[in-house]
């Protein structure tokens, strides 16, 4: 099978990968998104071994540094390396499990240092700031219910997105989230963003922006909706965060993500408990999650060395 991959390079992508996305999919539970991450890293790296005249079954262990190496030197971030090294990594892991090589070339291969990266929140002022949109026009009411949703819950840009209004218990205040590897959970919203919904599904909001014919049948379930008529997407969400951020005077690096940093830390600030948190943003591991509380020392540490007499080393008894 002849694929292509994202910077236009062709490769055969042989039937072991085939077999083994297959079963990423299957026994893993592996989202479509990963699967399409996964898939353009393995063409690439097919591409790579077609030229260096190796393949899945004759690459040497550690003949892997020399295709790292060139990742780095095409200067992508480490974050991006390491994610198609760990593609790498669990097909040759699946070669040998199957018994299509006896060893593992990735085994001697060293791992990519990725910083670690410490989420930096927005203050509660910005959120105030940034959630204080005026106008009652559509797409206003939309950006609003947008935003406050995305705040209170923590939920990732797609699966805001990707809400049906089934998916919303508008008397308990309750949403349904499809996080990664299609996993549901239940978080509850507040009454700002309670308010924020409301005034989107009533006359003059979403209404205003259904079309006389739907493009496609899932997006009349859609709660948030395009100009066009269309559901949402994620790329539409993150110039609306955008631009709302430029509105409210937020001059650092504004993103969906952003506020759903900014949730977690709000909320670890005013007390919730770190199990709770990660059983609202989704996260499989609890060391996910602490991340966040290194935010919060770091914030804890800064209002104390403000607002604490002896707090620092010139203080003279």
């Amino acid at each position: 099978m002849i694929a292509e991959a994202s910077d236009g390079t062709s490769a055969e992508v042989p039937w072991e990968v085939e077999e083994f996305l297959s079963w990423l999919a299957t026994e893993r539970g592996r989202s479509q998104n990963t699967l399409r991450a996964y898939r353009a890293d393995l063409v690439r790296y097919m591409a790579w071994l077609g030229a260096q005249g190796r393949s899945l079954a004759d690459i040497e262990p550690g003949g892997l540094d020399a295709y790292v190496g060139e990742l780095r030197v095409e200067g992508l971030a480490a974050s991006s390396v390491a994610r198609r090294l760990a593609a790498l990594r669990m097909l040759h892991r699946y070669l040998v499990r199957e018994g299509h090589r006896p060893d593992d070339p990735t085994a001697r291969t060293e791992g990519v240092k990725v910083p670690a990266g410490i989420p930096k929140p927005l203050s509660e002022a910005q959120v105030t700031s940034l959630l204080d949109i005026n106008g009652d026009e559509p797409a206003d009411r939309r950006d609003r219910a947008l935003l406050e949703l995305l705040y209170a819950t923590g939920a990732r840009i797609s699966e805001a997105c990707g809400l049906s209004v089934g998916d919303i218990d508008f008397d308990s205040q309750l949403l349904r989230l499809l996080g990664k590897g299609s996993k549901e959970r239940i978080v509850p919203y507040g009454a700002a963003a309670a308010r924020a919904l409301d005034s989107w599904f009533e006359a003059g909001g979403r209404m205003a922006m259904v079309p006389t014919a739907w493009r496609r049948r899932s997006d009349a379930e859609a709660v948030f909706l395009s100009v066009r008529g269309g559901r949402l997407t994620r790329q539409a969400a993150w110039l609306i965060v955008k631009r709302h951020g430029r509105r409210a005077g937020i001059t650092g690096e504004l993103s969906p993500h952003v506020l759903r940093h900014s949730c977690a830390t709000h909320l670890l600030d005013h007390g919730a408990d770190l199990r709770v948190v990660q059983e609202m943003l989704g996260h499989a591991s609890i060391s996910t999650t602490q991340v966040y509380t290194k935010v919060s020392q770091q914030r804890l540490w800064d209002v104390y060395r403000a607002a604490h007499p002896r707090a620092t080393a010139g203080h003279h008894g």
